[in-house]
């Protein structure tokens, strides 16, 4: 799972630790923080890709991945996206889904990442979930509790989004793709 923002005031967590709890608990999540990483000076970086960086590997085994981002200026933060750019083969032939936040949009931060993701070969969830001002919905811990039908949906997300791991795992085996 992948924390998209690096602002102090954050969502990103929080909203990370709701999607976590509804996985199923057979699902080994590993969590990145954008926040966390440091990433190697971008005068290294060249088309696809760069210097290892230090989550590389983490990004590597994994079978899917869920990103979590809020929106800024009708798009995903550039952190995320810097972190996208400096990993290639990575993300190639896995499948991902998207949940956005945000006061107003959300879903255009969603078409943004879509389009990146499929450039590198990274198949989307046709379902994704998009939280409008999720800060109205935390709990008395801080934890987000969003009603039934956003639960719901995340559900199916995170249902689709197995079966194409699964699906892809498979086929990255069985049938490599050569470019």
């Amino acid at each position: 799972m992948i924390s998209g923002s690096v602002r102090r005031e954050r969502m990103g967590p929080t909203i990370a630790g709701w999607v976590a709890a509804a996985l199923d608990t057979s699902i080994e999540v590993d969590r990145i923080d954008v926040a966390d990483v440091t990433l190697p000076d971008d005068s290294l970086l060249f088309p696809g890709g760069g210097p290892k960086s230090e989550i590389a590997d983490r990004i590597a085994a994994a079978d899917a991945f869920v990103f979590v981002t809020p929106e800024y200026n009708h798009s995903y933060p550039a952190s995320l996206k810097r972190l996208i750019d400096w990993h290639y083969g990575e993300w190639r032939l896995k499948p991902a889904t998207i949940v956005a936040y945000g006061a107003q949009g959300r879903h255009a931060a969603i078409e943004h990442l879509r389009g990146v993701l499929a450039e590198l070969s990274v198949v989307t969830t046709r379902r994704v979930t998009g939280l409008r001002e999720p800060w109205a919905s935390l709990d008395g811990q801080g934890r987000y509790a969003p009603d039934a039908d956003l639960t719901r949906g995340l559900t199916a997300s995170l249902t689709e989004l197995r079966w194409w791991a699964e699906v892809l795992a498979d086929a990255r085996r069985d049938r490599p793709l050569s470019t």
